[in-house]
């Protein structure tokens, strides 16, 4: 039965971080600067554009219209920001994920940072591979020049980044990604070690099958000039790799993607391969290719002790339809760009909350029995997304391009979408969910988020505080030593299965976090975004140990961040001074991870 739209917009009970984050960042504003919009009006707004489509095949908007308003006023289910941001609004973008390509020619480095700079402006992200880049020393023939190589480049994208705010809301976000076997891959590996270059980039080495192969034996491999085609030097792939640990330990940078497994599950191989990913790593794509995500709050998908199955299978649906919505809804910077988006018709349903799920079905993170859990989750979201595009191919038609892919274990002769699920962070609308991000574990207990504008925001789990007073441990003092540790594990009074339920990033192992993101993985046709957070005193070890089983466990790519190892980060631990416009005591809102992260 769908509910009516309600005639006014009542309170949402959001928290006041939520209210926070909304004011700066989403509400719309009159030319003076002055918000005028109510949450709830935002919703609403959101609902209606991408409800809107229907009428072109049609159907009847109000249908859905009412659907979408009723889950994103119960925050069951949220889209990305640059959806939140533009949907009924005269810029129209709602897309968060974008891959260029950069070819070795000024009109192709220099095209590609143009649309670049039109993606950010219309609040998307860009991830690039810049591996067909002639070296740095190499020949240009046209000038009789000396190439300065790809890394040199990648600072004028980071410049260029800086000056154009994503949307005129939050800075602009990139993947840049260069194949192990580039010349130049020592000085990409360690381009960002000063702490200070390419602050708008996440890199990643692509990896590929035989490299780590060869890493693991210490054998060499060979470097292959991106313009001849012709090998130039072998280096020791231990060795390299070795570096790679050292400076993922000491900086966060870079990560690794991974090359063969990605392309093996590509279901449109005719179309090329694929060579990059989003920002944060959730989404490989295409050159060209553009994607709309959207998350599922878990939290809100137990009942009592267990999972609402019926509950969540509906949420899945209705992401699918407005997802679907959004590619026809949607405004594209560049033409080619819509072009390929709207013959592939790629999205991305995605969950939030997994952690808060787990504390609520009362699992360990850090257990055999929350990996059985992911699995199944993962699984059935997908059977009812592969279900639901297939009703929409029927009524609607499948994507041009199904005809040229593959899909393997799937069983359907069409689909809506090429791609349908995935995992992204959820950085921000988990807090307006007031959900844990992504399938991150609880960052800590408590903890300071540092919004955009440099404003810091205190979070608090109010599913331990509930704890505690109905176990009788609950006490001022121990809510002041909880914010000063972040964590409950060396606290005496709280008993040891409360210790095992609110176990944080930080006491968990390296080995459970990638096992975690491969219990996803296994279901999921695009990619998971996960940060293997380590503590401080982590060693090159322990981040070696997570690259190896990562790519043994067939995950597409991973990143971990020793906590502490840049000067500046998202999440901090045992901060208590908080400017006073956000100074209360609030309600848990979730962990990005505590690298970089922008959606």
């Amino acid at each position: 039965m769908t509910s009516a739209l309600p005639d006014k917009d009542g309170d949402l009970d959001l928290t006041l971080n939520a209210l926070e984050v909304l004011n700066r960042r989403y509400l719309l504003r009159d030319a003076t600067g002055t918000v005028i919009e109510t949450p709830a009006a935002l919703f609403r707004r959101v609902a209606q554009a991408i409800a809107a489509v229907d009428a072109e095949y049609g159907e009847d908007p109000a249908v859905n219209e009412a659907d979408f308003y009723t889950a994103l006023t119960a925050r069951e289910f949220l889209p990305n920001s640059p959806t939140l941001m533009n949907a009924g609004t005269p810029i129209g973008q709602l897309s968060a994920c974008f891959v260029l390509p950069v070819e070795d020619s000024m009109d192709g480095i220099f095209g590609s940072l143009k649309n670049m700079a039109l993606i950010h402006q219309s609040g998307g992200g860009t991830g690039f591979d810049f591996s067909c880049l002639r070296p740095a020393g190499d020949v240009v023939k046209s000038t009789s020049g000396i190439a300065s190589g790809p890394v040199s480049f990648m600072r004028i994208y980071n410049t260029a980044t800086e000056v154009v705010k994503q949307g005129g809301r939050r800075r602009g976000a990139n993947m840049g990604v260069l194949r192990i076997d580039h010349p130049d891959i020592l000085e990409f590996i360690g381009a960002k070690s000063d702490g200070d270059s390419l602050s708008n980039f996440n890199l990643s080495v692509a990896a590929t099958d035989a490299f780590m192969a060869a890493a693991r034996n210490g054998s060499e491999y060979e470097l292959i000039s991106p313009r001849t085609g012709k090998v130039v030097n072998k280096l020791n792939a231990a060795a390299i790799f070795d570096a790679i640990v050292d400076h993922a330990w000491r900086t966060g940078d870079p990560g690794l993607i991974f090359l063969d497994e990605i392309n093996r599950t590509h279901p449109l191989p005719d179309l090329g391969e694929i060579e990059s990913t989003n920002p944060c790593g959730e989404l490989p794509l295409l050159p060209y290719e553009s994607c709309n995500l959207g998350s599922i709050n878990l939290r809100l998908m137990a009942k009592d002790t267990e999972i609402d199955w019926e509950k969540l299978g509906r949420a899945a649906e209705l992401g699918v339809r407005f997802l679907d919505n959004v590619i026809d809804a949607g405004h594209f910077p560049v033409d080619r760009i819509e072009e390929i988006t709207r013959a592939n018709r790629k999205i991305g349903l995605g969950v939030m909350g997994f952690a808060d799920l787990l504390v609520a079905l009362g699992v360990p993170y850090d257990s055999n029995e929350s990996l059985e859990i992911a699995a199944r989750l993962a699984d059935f979201i997908e059977e009812r997304a592969v279900g639901e595009s297939a009703l929409l191919a029927q009524k609607r038609g499948s994507f041009p391009n199904f005809q040229r892919s593959e899909w393997p274990g799937r069983g359907q002769s069409r689909l809506r979408n090429a791609t349908l699920t995935t995992v992204a962070p959820t950085g921000t609308i988990s807090l307006i969910a007031g959900a844990s991000s992504g399938i991150e574990p609880l960052f800590a207990v408590s903890y300071v988020r540092r919004a955009m504008d440099g404003v810091e925001l205190l979070e608090a789990n109010p599913a331990f505080t509930h704890f505690a007073r109905k176990r009788g441990f609950f006490s001022d003092d121990l809510t002041r030593r909880v914010a000063e540790a972040g964590s409950v594990q060396e606290l005496q009074e709280v008993p040891d299965d409360v210790k095992a339920l609110f176990q944080t990033t930080f006491d968990i192992g390296g080995e459970q976090h990638i096992r975690m993101q491969a219990a996803w993985q296994n279901h999921i046709d695009n990619a998971v975004s996960k940060t293997v957070n380590l503590p401080e005193n982590a060693t090159r070890e322990d981040v070696r140990r997570v690259f190896l089983l990562a790519h043994e466990l067939r995950c597409k790519g991973t990143t971990v961040y020793r906590y502490g190892s840049k000067e500046s980060q998202v999440l901090t631990i045992g901060r208590q001074e908080l400017e006073p416009a956000v100074k209360a005591e609030v309600e848990y809102g979730g962990g990005c991870p505590a690298g970089e992260c922008a959606f």
